[in-house]
C-alpha cells in the first residue's frame, strides 16, 4: 500500500470510528461510501444525543425538516420536550422511509405484470 492508500484508509478509518460502526452504510438511501456519510441527531443536537447515520444528502433533508419543528421552550429541556422533539424526528425519518417503500412496493407490482405478460405470451398461463 503506498503513501496516498494509507492516508485514504486513515481518513476512511477515522469516519468509522466516529460514527462507531465497521461498514457504515446510510439508513435511508443505503449509501457506502463513508467519505459522504454523517451522523444525524433524530431530536435534533440540542434535544438528545440520539443518532442515525445518514449520506449528506439525506441528511440535509431532514435537517432541514426539523427547522420546522417548534424551538426550544426554554433553558434545558424538559423530559417531555426532549421526547417531543425525538417523536418528530422520527416522524420525519419514517416518513422518508414511507416513501421509499411505496416506491419499492411500485416496482415489484410493475415487474410483476411485465412477469404476468410474458408468461401469457409464452402460453404458459
Amino acid at each position: 500500500m503506498d503513501d496516498k492508500e494509507l492516508k485514504r484508509e486513515a481518513r476512511l478509518q477515522k469516519v468509522c470510528d466516529r460514527l462507531r460502526v465497521e461498514t457504515p452504510r446510510c439508513a435511508h438511501c443505503g449509501c457506502d461510501d463513508a467519505r459522504c456519510l454523517e451522523a444525524h441527531h433524530i431530536a435534533g443536537r440540542r434535544f438528545d444525543d440520539a443518532t442515525v447515520i445518514l449520506c449528506r444528502n439525506c441528511h440535509r433533508i431532514l435537517s432541514d425538516d426539523q427547522k420546522d419543528h417548534p424551538p426550544l421552550i426554554g433553558g434545558a429541556p424538559s423530559l417531555h420536550e426532549r421526547v417531543g422533539h425525538s417523536l418528530k424526528g422520527l416522524a420525519d425519518f419514517l416518513a422518508l422511509l414511507v416513501a421509499k417503500l411505496h416506491g419499492f412496493g411500485d416496482e415489484l407490482i410493475e415487474f410483476a405484470k411485465r412477469e404476468a405478460a410474458t408468461a401469457t405470451v409464452g402460453g404458459d398461463q
